[in-house]
């Protein structure tokens, strides 16, 4: 059976290949994961499906690490499947598309003057990026001739080169929409790039250049990209299409993408013209909050504790006559009443969160969802938690637990080839997913566990370079938590 290769597919198909290939490069990717492509070039791909983007998408990824999905997008020539399947209107749809956007696919790393040359391509109007949320923190780096690590210093980089390219032309800036899980996250980027700025003593007159002609929009995307389906499936759908694909990616119909500029942007990206659910919008916090604190929330609720259990899929999760009923508990009761919407509003958007977990066409791995947990963390369900602590409340029960089960399933030890490990509630072995240097943080306090877990908790929360502040500090928080470990390790939790 052949791999899917753009070079060999016929009639429309090709069309579309070639007229990608040839067209300029309009958007520069950073992030080559499931996510964007199965959200933002999939929205790209339907407008260039009805004639709306003339463009094309350079892609690149933001780490080392992600060379070999890199390559292998490369070896199919930017081509791949995805499959949209779920429940639209409570009835089973599916949709199946080759998406054709990417006209170059490379790694920065070994191609960096490649990555600069787009930079300062006339051409580029954006840049998206998905780098997890701990791609957006600023991190001293010092300034050299080859590849910068981080994404905001790659940005900081390759936008001074931009501006020495164009003597500073105020037309020549650009439009940069991260679609990272944070709070202002075109606000956070931008900081950061400043941040670079002073450090490299790129001249002042570049920063105000970056400050006025280039924008960085806050937005907030809410879609379920599951990526390639368990082997099975796959299998299946192979022998169905006549090709493989290393790169095939599974998606739900819901998606979502609130960006917080003017209406008059769909000049550049036509989005909502191609009749995809995009908001262009003047203040995203109720779009964020919303989904932020309960489907991302939940989901980081599920990850951890699910895990520990042995449980592997959302759904899965949620079909636990346990877990399930306590993380439905846990939004209905501890999330929803700290947020200042009406009850019936909330009421919906939550059922419709869990319908979409329950989607039976796909299987969205919590070990995906577990990687960078504690960003992750910080990010959606520690601000629900210090609604009750700055009244001076306890933290409820639900939220403790959550905490709990993220501090157990971080107890962890470097392993044979640099990564960390833990170990479940049965003993089973799992790699943890995060930042080398939190990791190793956590691993340190952990250490201390043969005088008790409370002495660990109680560290752990008072460290306030994993949390930016004293969670120690809250009203009872370090015995709730510890009573809640005590408990998981107990298997109260158990089916």
């Amino acid at each position: 059976m052949k791999q899917l290769d753009g070079l060999a597919l016929s009639g429309e198909n090709r069309e579309l290949f070639e007229s990608v290939k040839s067209a300029p490069v309009t958007v520069l990717q950073i992030g080559e994961g499931n996510f964007l492509r199965g959200f933002v070039d999939w929205m790209l791909h339907t407008c260039r499906a009805q004639g709306l983007f003339s463009g094309s998408v350079a892609v690149t990824q933001p780490r080392p690490a992600g060379k070999a999905k890199i390559d292998k997008l490369a070896q199919q020539n930017g081509v791949y499947t995805l499959v949209t399947q779920g429940l639209e209107n409570g009835q089973p749809v599916k949709r199946t598309e080759i998406i054709q956007v990417f006209s170059q696919v490379f790694d920065p790393y070994s191609e960096w003057q490649r990555l600069i040359e787009l930079a300062v391509s006339p051409d580029l109007r954006t840049v998206v990026s998905n780098t997890t949320e701990a791609g957006l923190v600023y991190r001293p780096e010092p300034l050299t001739e080859g590849p910068i690590l981080s994404y905001p210093g790659k940005i900081a980089y390759l936008l001074h080169e931009r501006y020495h390219a164009y003597n500073g032309d105020a037309s020549k800036g650009l439009i940069l929409l991260p679609c990272e899980l944070l709070p202002r996250n075109g606000d956070a980027l931008k900081e950061a790039v400043l941040r670079y700025a002073e450090d490299w003593h790129y001249s002042a007159a570049f920063q105000q250049w970056v400050k006025e002609h280039n924008r960085f929009l806050n937005s907030l995307v809410d879609r379920i990209v599951t990526g390639y389906p368990d082997d099975a499936q796959a299998e299946v759908w192979f022998e169905e299409w006549g090709y493989r694909d290393a790169m095939l990616c599974t998606a739900e119909p819901y998606h979502l993408w609130a960006i917080e500029a003017e209406p008059d942007m769909e000049a550049l990206l036509p989005l909502r013209k191609a009749g995809l659910n995009v908001h262009w919008t003047e203040d995203l916090t109720p779009f964020q909050q919303r989904k932020v604190r309960i489907l991302n929330g939940a989901h980081t609720w599920m990850a951890p504790i699910g895990l520990l259990h042995g449980v592997e899929h959302v759904r899965e999760l949620l079909e636990h006559p346990v877990l399930g009923a306590m993380v439905k508990a846990t939004v209905q009761h501890d999330i929803l009443p700290t947020l200042p919407y009406g009850e019936e509003e909330l009421q919906a958007y939550a059922r419709s969160v869990f319908d979409r977990f329950g989607n039976p066409y796909i299987r969205h791995r919590l070990s995906d969802i577990a990687m960078n947990s504690i960003s992750k963390f910080k990010a959606r369900l520690l601000p629900t938690m210090a609604y009750y602590a700055e009244a001076g409340k306890q933290v409820p029960a639900g939220l403790a637990r959550s905490l709990a089960a993220l501090i157990r399933y971080y107890r962890v030890t470097p392993g044979e080839e640099g990564g960390f490990q833990g170990k479940d509630l049965d003993g089973k072995p799992y790699v943890v997913r995060d930042d080398a240097a939190v990791l190793s943080r956590i691993a340190k306090h952990w250490d201390a566990a043969d005088s008790g877990v409370l002495p660990v908790v109680k560290a752990l929360l008072a460290d306030e370079e994993l949390w930016g502040q004293n969670l120690s500090a809250w009203n009872s928080l370090s015995e709730a938590v510890t009573e809640q470990i005590e408990r998981l390790e107990r298997g109260e939790f158990r089916a």
